[in-house]
């Protein structure tokens, strides 16, 4: 039986009221980014939220309603980018069943990406059903009126839904390309009083007030620690409780290797009581029974002694979220149009159902051997960039259509790659032994659920999988089309002669650098491996190390992964090997026709892949936090990687210089030398594009660690002055597009698309008519998960 709301809030409150213990592969497209005040003057008045006996949290009790000083970076502007994906005519052209293919895994992946609150922050799941219980008593043009009559200008009620669109579109209060909190940008007693007002208030006080209470001491808190997401002192994080530190991440993946468990779709919680130590590991699946059950030999649940410190895996982690995915998928069972898309998502619902990565793994097995579907579509725990130690899955799914004419280009590619992997730049035997040819895509997005949408993507992550048995890459055409709408005067960081170029080739561009970064960067490249009896798959007597001329002699052993023993750093390398590949191979006269570029125009594709690169390299700075001197993207600190090692090329091939702006502010310029990128640039990425792939294959982290860390360091000393860079990068600085996407739903025996528009109203509406049906349970739920968890985080 679920608790009342108000035992669950008052729990919260409680949780809220501890000072937390400051304890020591996919392709994102870049952001655009146009001039922005660097800071704001914004107005926090926390006096008014504190009732009789409840405590808030001190940084909000002790800044009253004076004003404070926000960097910008903090919250979302008010003409943020919001972007319909259009899917219409895609969804349109699809038979009977195959809308209702699509309806059902839509469903799967909407229920199943709510667990994305639950990864990201302790008040995010209560916020979203703030917002949700708000928003389903009055739309937002109804609510306007409300707004008006307390007393909020038209730019604030904006900056609420603004903020309500951007915690729908990130599935939480902190970006999910950056990991940097936001929160409201208005003050905090127009916010409240507009919930004061709100039908869902009039009609539910006590109820409302008690979720108020639960989640407003940490709405706008911005304690150094919670600025951002991280592991220990660094951060926020759920994947981890509150009391772990660097120390416990490791140990429990030495632990999760020993049982030969993927960290995948885990949380660690650590439990102190009498001066000894032990760990939860909580697997994710609606199954909640620690013993065998649904004919399973035996179940990997139980206790068990590591290190002097004992282990609990246990079951049931986003319970009633898993057993809806698991429901859904079994409905879009029934129209699966093959017996691969059949044991696939057979093999899907008992790994939600179980908590079983090798269950996902043997779906995945058969979504790879699923040729060339009209509907597309994958589900699970993926992407380990959020995780701190970057071995945990976050929650996503998608559901997209095939676009026929641009996914030939791609098969053409997939054609060529054979003939092109031997020109990538280390030896055949750091190649994989075969080649296996792979779907690859173009897709309009119907759906995908999550903290975000990539331009890309190259799945399943499991490498003993990708090695052997084969991959698929997708391309997502309606985001791509969206993604670069960027007007002239909004460029920063480029000289005025290449303002126009760069607008009429950026797309095209970025279209051969997804294809090669997905199918050769993520596809390319051989790991060695010494198995669990002992067996190589190379020779280790005869192979020699390229970079230091004697044999090989470090390599993966057993149950050790790229994400495992890489950890901290693995997703950013990866991404920047993925990146230096797409930079190699676009040289190439024969990918470049592919794509339907020749002569002259194919120059220019190349020149702004290069120059998008290195602009791109500078704007990461944006995600290095100078405090703890760690970066928060993966893809972004991989950009900048390569502008440090172009820039360290010299013969003049990169300049980066500081400037005035003509508003009198600082700027900065950034050119590239289109005469020199065949010789200077080509040999730069050559080098470092070796080291890279050898110290991956060879398993070498010392050496990985070093060469990574050394081009990745921000300073204030050398020939650049990175720190003083990165100011003057925030105070031009766009915030990151929001896309708004359709629902479907059942009319008989129909399939209906029901669109929005592309406005924060538009999204806002979408998330609320998204989960009507059941939005009540739906949202005990939340609540009641949320409530569970909330004494660990303090």
């Amino acid at each position: 039986m679920l608790l009342s709301t108000i035992r669950h809030s008052r729990l919260i409150i409680r949780g809220c009221s501890f000072k937390r213990k400051r304890l020591s592969t996919r392709m994102g497209f870049e952001p655009t980014r146009a001039e922005h005040n660097g800071l704001a003057v914004h107005r926090l008045n926390h006096s008014a939220t504190s009732s009789a006996g409840i405590v808030l949290c001190s940084s909000l009790a002790n800044t009253n309603s004076g004003l404070k000083m926000v960097d910008s970076q903090y919250y979302l502007p008010n003409d943020i980018g919001i972007s319909a994906l259009d899917c219409a005519e895609a969804f349109r052209l699809l038979s009977p069943q195959e809308k209702k293919y699509a309806h059902y895994l839509s469903q799967a992946a909407w229920y199943g990406g709510l667990v994305v609150l639950l990864q990201t922050s302790p008040e995010s799941p209560n916020l979203f059903v703030l917002l949700q219980k708000i928003f389903r008593k009055q739309t937002p043009a109804q609510l306007e009126k409300v707004a008006t009559s307390v007393g909020l200008s038209s730019e604030e009620y904006q900056a609420f839904l603004v903020y309500a669109a951007g915690l729908y579109a990130n599935m939480g209060n902190y970006k999910s390309f950056g990991d940097t909190k936001f929160i409201p940008n208005l003050p905090m007693d127009k916010f409240k009083a507009l919930i004061w007002a709100s039908l869902a208030f009039q009609e539910q006080p006590a109820e409302m007030k008690m979720l108020w209470d639960s989640c407003s001491c940490l709405l706008y808190s911005l304690n150094d620690k919670e600025k951002q997401l991280g592991l220990g002192d660094k951060g926020i994080t759920t994947y981890f409780s509150g009391n772990c530190g660097l120390e416990d991440a490791e140990m429990a993946q030495k632990f999760l290797d020993s049982k030969k468990l993927s960290a995948y779709n885990t949380r660690l919680f650590k439990k102190e009581e009498g001066g000894k130590t032990s760990y939860e590991v909580r697997l994710a699946s609606a199954v909640k029974q620690d013993c065998a059950v649904n004919g399973e030999c035996e179940s990997c649940c139980g206790t068990f002694c590591f290190g002097e410190k004992d282990f609990t895996v246990t079951r049931g982690d986003y319970a009633p979220l898993m057993e809806k995915v698991a429901f859904y998928l079994q409905q879009a069972q029934s129209y699966a149009a093959n017996e691969n898309q059949k044991k696939m998502i057979e093999n899907y619902r008992r790994s939600f159902t179980l908590g079983s990565v090798d269950a996902h793994k043997e779906g995945s097995r058969y979504w790879i051997k699923d040729k060339g579907p009209i509907v597309e579509s994958y589900i699970g725990f993926i992407e380990s960039y959020r995780d701190p130690f970057g071995s945990r899955g976050e929650f996503e799914g998608f559901v997209a259509v095939v676009n026929k004419a641009m996914s030939e280009r791609f098969a053409r590619l997939v054609s060529s790659a054979e003939v092109l992997l031997p020109e990538l730049p280390w030896p055949k035997e750091f190649e994989k032994d075969t080649f296996l040819k792979p779907d690859f895509t173009s897709l309009d997005v119907l759906t995908f659920a999550g903290s975000g949408i990539p331009a890309g993507i190259n799945i399943p992550n499991y490498d003993d999988i990708r090695q052997s048995e084969g991959f698929k890459n997708v391309s997502l055409g309606n985001v791509l089309s969206v993604a670069y709408a960027t007007k002239k005067e909004k460029l920063t960081f480029l000289k005025e002669d290449d303002k126009d170029l760069f607008i009429k080739w950026k797309g095209p561009s970025f279209e051969v650098q997804v294809g090669l970064h997905e199918l050769l960067g993520h596809g390319s490249g051989k790991l060695f491996v010494q198995d669990d009896e002992g067996k190589f798959n190379f020779d280790q007597s005869k192979l020699i190390n390229p970079e230091t001329g004697e044999l090989v002699s470090s390599w993966y052993r057993g149950s050790e992964t790229w994400d495992s023993k890489f950890s901290t750093i693995a997703s950013s390398y990866e991404e920047c090997r993925a990146e230096c590949v797409g930079l190699y191979l676009c040289l190439n006269p024969q990918v470049l026709s592919i794509f339907g570029h020749e002569g002259q125009e194919a120059e220019d594709v190349i020149y702004i892949n290069w120059l998008s690169m290195v602009r791109a390299g500078l704007l990461g700075l944006e995600f290095y936090t100078p405090e703890s001197k760690s970066w928060r993207q993966a893809h972004m600190q991989a950009r900048f990687v390569i502008l440090s090692v172009l820039l360290e090329a010299g013969e003049g091939f990169v300049g980066l210089q500081e400037v005035t702006g003509q508003d009198g502010k600082p700027d900065a310029v950034i050119t590239l030398d289109r005469n020199k990128i065949n010789t200077v640039g080509k040999d730069a990425i050559n080098r470092f594009l070796r080291k890279l792939q050898v110290l991956k294959a060879t398993a070498d982290v010392e050496g990985g660690r070093a060469l990574y860390e050394k081009y990745s360091t921000v300073s204030d000393s050398g020939p650049h002055n990175f720190m003083r860079l990165r100011e003057t990068v925030l105070l031009r600085k766009e915030a990151r597009k929001m896309f708004v996407q359709a629902n479907t739903r059942v009319k008989g025996e129909e399939v209906e698309l029901v669109e929005y528009e592309g406005s924060a109203a538009g999204l806002i509406t979408s998330f609320v008519e998204r989960f009507q049906e059941d939005a009540e349970q739906l949202e005990e739920q939340l609540l009641e998960l949320s409530k569970r968890d909330a004494p660990c985080w303090c």
